[in-house]
């Protein structure tokens, strides 16, 4: 087993979701075609309810402003035609959702209906979030040698929160101590890691990030995190010129802790 030893002026492990705590698949093949599946289904059931009716008004006003956009599909106010009018809105918003889909957009008003319809579909215990199995006996590992351990994802606070209450190995919440959405910042710039470090009162070298992609790598790296890229089953090809200059890990387990003097 390669074994990567962890800077010893690290005190803060910084986790990426996607390809390095949870499989890419899970994220693809089950979380993604959840919401195109059953969008329509959920619209119809919650639709009078305030929160819906603000998810929806959000996706009207980013269908406005994306008006100008190849293929972009407006979502009518209401005319207060009855039953006929309600149907053509819910098809609109649908249409809408699967279009911003389709082009693997992450706008506020997509994100906030997605993550409104996850918590629907974690809570019933309809879906479970997936962890490869090394992660929780590291994470529990690294919190008993002092590490502090945060999260740092393009999802949002609020389905990280869903992912890990209400995940494959029970409800880990516990064992993070924090977490950071693209409300602080895009992943692949390097401010975002300052900010990071500022929120929780340490130095960017005070941080190992890890994460399957280079480029939010090489951003961390610029801000003076220490990185290690993860290599999972079904993520991205890494380069040669990438393999030979980052620290590469193929499970939690690799990382090796100094002792704690």
């Amino acid at each position: 087993m390669v074994v990567l030893s962890v800077p010893a002026e690290v005190t803060v492990i910084l986790l990426d979701i996607e390809g390095t705590t949870t499989p890419i698949a899970f994220v693809k093949d089950i979380l993604f075609p959840y919401i195109k599946e059953n969008v329509k289904e959920y619209l119809q059931t919650h639709w009078e309810e305030e929160e819906c009716q603000q998810d929806v008004s959000l996706l009207r006003k980013q269908a406005e402003e994306d008006s100008h956009l190849d293929g972009a599909v407006p979502i009518p106010a209401a005319s207060g035609n009855g039953a006929d009018d309600l149907h053509q809105m819910i098809q609109a918003v649908v249409d809408n959702v699967c279009w911003q889909m389709s082009l693997d957009r992450k706008t506020m008003a997509l994100k906030q209906l997605q993550g409104h319809m996850w918590r629907a579909a974690f809570t019933a215990g309809r879906m479970k979030g997936e962890v490869f199995e090394d992660v929780v006996p590291a994470v529990r590992k690294w919190r008993e040698a002092g590490m502090k351990v945060y999260v740092y994802s393009s999802g949002s606070v609020e389905a990280q929160k869903l992912l890990f209450g209400h995940s494959t190995e029970g409800d880990i919440l516990e064992l993070i101590d924090g977490h950071f959405d693209t409300k602080i910042g895009y992943k692949v710039e390097s401010e975002s890691y300052r900010k990071i470090a500022n929120s929780i009162g340490c130095s960017t070298n005070n941080i190992l990030f890890l994460t399957d992609v280079t480029l939010e790598a090489s951003a961390a790296e610029e801000a003076d995190v220490h990185v290690a890229v993860v290599v999972r089953p079904g993520n991205a090809g890494l380069t040669d010129d990438e393999k030979t200059y980052y620290s590469l890990i193929t499970s939690f387990s690799e990382l090796y802790l100094p002792s704690s003097t």
